[in-house]
């Protein structure tokens, strides 16, 4: 087949000789690919005379990006190609079987040849409809170089899922949230390079010195629902379902697997959260080479003004009410913004597990072949498969209500930073402290390697 042919030759990297990384290799290849985001994220695009996509901030934190630089794509093309992919693979359009070593192979090779695809799509479609503008006779320059950029940061993300701790997706947006993180707490320099108290902490010390009670309520409000959402994840993250198991061969030795509530983790909400930055993104790319709004949506400053991306972003309710700026358009604005999360969260939970080999059918065969069985039950694949999906079922569709419901609840409460970013944030980085535990686990029960991911 044509297609198999091209994903043979396609550019990859190659994977680790041992089968279990040393924890000092994983932890300095996550280092490093950190350090070249960051290196990649300030370098500017060379021919870039505008850029009208810079007023998309929270786009950008949601993408991975930094618009202007040589990595303005981020992680688009890689979540954009993850997304069409999986409904393609879920509905049984395509069909692969990813139960299989074979299958799974074949699927991470036509994500990859679609990932390619949507970064010279992208490259091509941010230049040519000037959301980043290029100078006379450098269209192509700038062009080129926003695939450079593109494929740097599949290579990336490849080398983090191999020689390093969980995904590069994962990796970067959480490198760009917690640094706007920062910044909003503590940022002290002006929109115009003076120094001005703008992050939120500064602002509420200012203003309670100058007597500013509204200024201070709302820089207040933004720091204590950033703190409340923070706890509500982190206990969330808490719960679990612990299956017992214990080795047919060793007498009396048992562990407990566990099953987390967000079952399918951070993936869902990354997914549904890029699909809602891409419709703006697209909608606001539109606007720019058109003239005039969509049904996609308009912006003024950045912000949805109408159109569809209006309905599914989100409005700061609590400062609204402070403000006295409320209205009944933010209520149905807030329904369909929490309807969109919600549902598309379950969907891409639903769609993840099948494709990821987190399927009860997957997770049994692994077991069973790591020698391990469930106490009280006759070792068989099909009634270990059937207790499975008592619980993992249930955990994939609760989760994905849970989680795409926290994303949404998260933007409405007017965090320091989006929502969305913030939730992202705490569970990526929870999910590194998973690994890192997971790791030390298996160093103690080598068997939990196959099955554990």
């Amino acid at each position: 087949m044509v297609v198999k042919k091209i994903i043979k030759n396609l550019p990859e990297v190659q994977s680790p000789a041992e089968k279990k990384l040393d924890f000092k290799v994983k932890a300095k290849w996550t280092l490093i690919i950190l350090g070249a985001f960051f290196v990649l994220a300030n370098i500017p695009l060379y021919g870039l005379s505008g850029n009208s996509l810079s007023r998309f901030e929270n786009l950008a934190v949601l993408l991975g990006t930094d618009f202007g630089s040589i990595i303005s794509l981020g992680i688009g093309p890689i979540v954009t190609a993850s997304i069409i992919l999986q409904l393609l693979v879920g509905s049984k359009i395509i069909n692969i079987d990813t139960s299989t070593a074979e299958g799974k192979k074949y699927f991470q090779g036509i994500q990859k040849l679609m990932v390619i695809f949507f970064v010279i799509f992208e490259a091509s479609v941010f230049v040519l409809m000037k959301g980043l503008e290029a100078s006379p006779g450098y269209v192509w320059v700038v062009i080129v170089q926003l695939i450079l950029g593109g494929i740097a940061i599949m290579l990336m993300d490849e080398v983090s899922n191999k020689w390093g701790f969980g995904s590069g997706v994962s990796l970067f947006i959480a490198a760009g949230v917690s640094w706007r993180l920062f910044t909003s707490l503590f940022q002290f320099i002006g929109p115009e390079g003076n120094i001005a108290a703008s992050g939120q902490l500064l602002v509420l010390i200012n203003s309670i010195i100058s007597g500013n009670t509204i200024g201070a309520t709302i820089a207040a409000a933004a720091i204590i629902s950033t703190i409340l959402v923070f706890l509500i994840i982190v206990w969330a993250q808490s719960l679990k379902v612990e299956i017992p198991l214990s080795f047919d061969r060793l007498r009396g030795y048992a562990i407990k697997w566990p099953l987390s509530f967000f079952y399918t983790s951070v993936m869902p909400v990354i997914l549904v959260s890029a699909l809602a930055a891409n419709i703006q993104l697209a909608a606001g790319l539109l606007e720019n080479w058109l003239g005039h709004a969509t049904i996609l949506g308009g912006f003024q400053g950045g912000v949805p003004i109408s159109g569809f991306s209006l309905w599914i972003n989100s409005s700061n309710l609590l400062q609204a009410i402070i403000t006295g700026s409320f209205t009944t358009v933010m209520i149905w604005q807030s329904i369909f913004h929490i309807l969109f999360y919600v549902t598309f969260s379950v969907l891409f939970a639903f769609f993840w597990v099948k494709t990821s080999g987190m399927d009860a059918q997957t997770q049994a065969k692994n077991i069973m072949n790591s020698g391990l069985t469930i106490p009280g039950f006759r070792k068989d694949e099909r009634i270990l498969e059937s207790v499975l999906e008592r619980y993992i079922l249930p955990l994939t569709i609760m989760g994905g209500i849970a989680i795409g419901l926290l994303s949404a609840l998260s933007d409405l409460a007017g965090t320091l930073i989006q929502g969305t970013s913030f939730l992202l944030v705490i569970m990526i980085m929870y999910q590194y402290y998973q690994q890192i535990a997971q790791q030390h686990s298996m160093d103690m029960a080598p068997a939990l390697k196959k099955f554990i991911k």
